[in-house]
């Protein structure tokens, strides 16, 4: 009889950028346990993202919203859960909510940070040193890893896998062929070496503005403008993205342009997103949730940092540039400036970013 893979249910963050960086776990738990079975449950959104790492077997949707408590809600998914028969749960966010399920799901090994007073619902309980581990990838590795298992001196960055079948897709989708990016379908002699397709008139930029926390991490949308504007004179394409929220920012940044931007924020899903940014050559964007995506897509990349702090969530690429002005009043972790200027993000110029673009 085959032995029963090691089968591990890890508690998913909520928000775009911490899921990306999640991955560096899955890769250090299949490098742990190489037979493991790693499921996910993470909020409905983020599945497709999820389907895009090799290394997790499923997806499972939390039907509970984003600070949705709900007792019998989450005692009736652990009785649910109960079935898979899960071995380990890996509880990443650090709220006593989050570790409710996998106790009622009578996980018998539950590891997590000791977090919001959850001694009793987790057996496995790790203290966080946060001087030791000062980044969120650090820490989400550190959950992967045996208890008095030292941290590793390096980890493996994520890697989101895109198929050509769904780069052909999205291209159909939102009508991007011809002379724009592709033929539909393309001759062998457009693909690459990973069999990843490429443009083949012009390359492209990829502008991501938005960021869900607030605007005190936002980069001027006159400075996106100027950017955009330069790469087109360069024969470059320039495309925007960003959630609904972002909408009426993308919409300025065109404007500002002259129009001369492909707008796609607001109109696609974050699956979309994934997809359209792997056709980019390079891309350009706030601490943001598309920023790790675009380092996880192996882009060019060049992040740009106000209120937040690039050695708590760097973008996790070798190559990627990051601006930041390192002012005396900064990171200041604030929504919005409480002095404000927002210098932190105004005084990084577009010749900065353009030069960042050109190295």
């Amino acid at each position: 009889m085959l032995a029963q893979p090691y089968k591990i249910l890890v508690v998913g963050p909520s928000w775009v950028g911490d899921m990306v960086m999640a991955q560096s776990l899955f890769i250090a738990l299949k490098q742990e346990y190489p037979d493991c079975q790693i499921d996910v449950l993470a909020p409905t959104w983020s599945l497709p993202l999820l389907a895009r790492m090799p290394e997790v077997h499923k997806g499972l949707a939390m039907p509970l919203g984003h600070g949705q408590f709900d007792l019998r809600g989450r005692m009736r998914i652990g009785r649910d859960l109960q079935s898979h028969h899960y071995l380990q749960a890996i509880v990443l966010p650090n709220s006593w909510k989050s570790a409710l399920i996998p106790f009622f799901a009578q996980i018998p090994k539950r590891t997590g940070f000791i977090g919001e007073f959850r001694r009793g619902l987790l057996n496995d309980v790790r203290t966080l040193n946060k001087s030791l581990l000062t980044m969120t990838v650090q820490r989400f590795v550190a959950l992967g890893l045996p208890a008095a298992a030292p941290q590793p001196a390096t980890y493996a960055f994520p890697k989101l896998t895109i198929t050509t079948e769904q780069q052909l897709a999205v291209c159909r989708k939102f009508e991007i062929s011809g002379a724009d990016l592709i033929e539909i379908p393309p001759p062998s002699a457009l693909l690459d070496d990973t069999h990843q397709i490429r443009p083949i008139v012009s390359k492209i930029l990829a502008l991501c503005p938005g960021a869900e926390y607030g605007p005190a991490k936002r980069w001027p949308v006159e400075h996106y403008a100027a950017v955009a504007r330069r790469k087109e004179e360069q024969g470059w394409q320039v495309w925007l993205f960003g959630s609904d929220k972002d909408k009426a920012i993308a919409e300025q940044i065109n404007d500002l342009s002259g129009g001369i931007c492909r707008n796609f924020a607001g109109i696609t899903s974050l699956a979309d997103a994934v997809d359209l940014l792997s056709l980019a050559d390079a891309v350009v964007s706030n601490d943001s949730g598309l920023m790790h995506v675009a380092a996880a897509l192996d882009k060019k990349l060049v992040a740009v940092y106000g209120s937040s702090d690039p050695g708590f969530t760097p973008p996790l690429h070798s190559k990627a540039q990051i601006l930041d002005l390192h002012l005396d009043c900064s990171p200041c972790f604030k929504r919005e400036c409480p002095l404000g200027h927002t210098r932190c993000l105004t005084e990084i110029r577009p010749e900065q970013v353009l030069a960042a673009l050109d190295a």
